[in-house]
């Protein structure tokens, strides 16, 4: 049995509270992502590894020494870094003859493989070349994907849900216009994925609504689809199974258009609409011989029932 998958019992505090922030919750923790190199990662891939890692800040770990392993092949490495650092995303950068600076991104379920894509880089413009602001560390980023690829072929399908997945960050309920700071924007066009990234500045416009500029931040990727491993349609439904405890209770009578509008229905007894009391208006009051008449229609009504 691996070290890492027995049972450990804490003997102290401390050690009981780093294992209680490891178990499995309702709302899991945010997604860490590990930044791996390879046993011949070249200057480019690793100066990227940097890059990501500077956008990922405070929500990633960086593996400075290289690690001989090929993902494709042998995912047991990838497994035990996931379970000893307790990442659920991944990025591995190589280098070699036949796959030029090559990247793996990934995401895990259960610290085991769930699927991941190869991408090549074929341009690269690091953070440090660009000389601009940058935006500070744990900023909540914007993520823009333009192209059609991105709905329609399977495999950039699931690379959009992967990138979203590993830039996302935390979750938020509210969102304040000052701390949208920087956009991430991949274009998928004629077979590249284009990689970029803005600061978001806000300028004065003469109304409430600022206009707003971008400013180019860096890293900047234009990348090309390699090869790919895929999660089984079966697999990938499980992964996304949310637990019961979290799903919404459906309220009766209660339904919404399209518009977000709420609608409700009320179940209510058979009501005597005559003898409704309505607002009293002078145009509306009975004369005095609708008064007798009425009268007399009841006293003869009392009489038959007699």
């Amino acid at each position: 049995m691996d070290t890492l998958d027995r049972v450990v019992k804490p003997k102290t505090k401390r050690a009981k509270r780093f294992l209680e922030k490891r178990e499995p919750k309702l709302n899991e923790n945010i997604k860490n992502a590990m930044l791996i190199k390879g046993g011949n990662a070249n200057a480019t891939v690793t100066q990227v590894l940097k890059d990501v890692y500077a956008l990922k800040k405070p929500y990633g770990v960086l593996y400075k020494k290289k690690n001989i392993t090929r993902p494709f092949e042998d995912q047991t490495s990838l497994e035990f870094f996931s379970k000893k650092s307790d990442c659920s995303l991944f990025m591995f950068g190589s280098h070699n003859k036949k796959r030029p600076n090559n990247l793996v991104i990934g995401r895990m379920y259960d610290h085991h493989v769930l699927d991941m894509i190869e991408l090549g880089i074929e341009n690269f413009v690091s953070l440090k070349d660009i000389k601009n602001s940058k935006c500070p560390e744990g900023t909540k980023p914007l993520l823009i994907f333009a192209g059609d690829d991105f709905d329609v072929t399977e495999d950039y399908r699931r690379l959009k849900s992967l990138l979203i997945d590993f830039f996302r960050g935390p979750t938020v309920s509210n969102i304040r216009l000052a701390g949208l700071e920087y956009v991430l924007h991949f274009t998928a066009l004629n077979g590249k994925i284009y990689f970029r990234s803005y600061k978001l500045l806000l300028k004065k416009s003469g109304c409430r609504t600022p206009r707003i500029e971008l400013e180019e931040m860096g890293p900047s990727l234009d990348l090309v689809l390699r090869r790919t491993h895929l999660a089984s349609d079966d697999l990938y439904k499980l992964s996304m199974k949310m637990p019961k405890a979290l799903k919404p209770k459906k309220k009766k009578n209660i339904s919404h258009d399209t518009f977000g509008t709420t609608y409700g229905r009320i179940h209510m007894q058979k009501q005597d609409l005559s003898k409704l009391q309505t607002r009293k208006m002078k145009g509306l009051k009975k004369r005095p011989a609708e008064r007798i008449t009425e009268d007399q229609e009841k006293k003869s009504k009392r009489v038959k029932k007699n």
